[in-house]
């Protein structure tokens, strides 16, 4: 929510001064949790601020808290009736959550929420690069087939 690196800071990057004041405003938000901010100049009218764990071997339960900044970002959704979402692939980047751990999560995840959201009709998981989009369609597959 500060702004300062990874999807978060390109984010505040395309309107650094509104955006900025209004996570400011919230106060900061736990590993695992997720707030809502108008979109402002962006193309999207909201923006969830998901804060990811900080991978660290999977000794502080990061698969749990990341299962739930997705669980916390549908439930804004879904009492916002949203009617689309897009995800990144939280917590790879800079704080090194492994991809195909954190794409089964995440595809997991979201699948089991949409089936209490009536409201939702599209769902993006933007993949940024080959590995990643590879390990996100693994685990959308894996999901279909169960």
């Amino acid at each position: 929510m500060a702004g300062d690196g990874g999807v978060d800071g390109e984010t505040h990057a395309a309107d650094e001064q509104q955006l900025l004041a209004a996570c400011q405003e919230i106060g900061g938000c736990a590993p695992g949790g997720a707030v809502v901010t108008p979109g402002f100049e962006l193309a999207a009218k909201y923006v969830i601020h998901a804060v990811g764990p900080i991978w660290l071997a999977g000794r502080v339960q990061e698969a749990e808290l990341l299962a739930s900044c997705y669980r916390n970002c549908m439930k804004i959704a879904r009492d916002m009736q949203f009617g689309s979402i897009a995800f990144s692939a939280i917590s790879c980047g800079v704080y090194g959550f492994p991809i195909e751990q954190a794409a089964q999560i995440a595809v997991a995840t979201v699948s089991e929420e949409l089936a209490t959201s009536p409201c939702m009709k599209h769902v993006d998981f933007v993949c940024f690069g080959d590995v990643v989009e590879a390990a996100y369609r693994l685990a959308l597959q894996s999901v279909l087939e169960r």
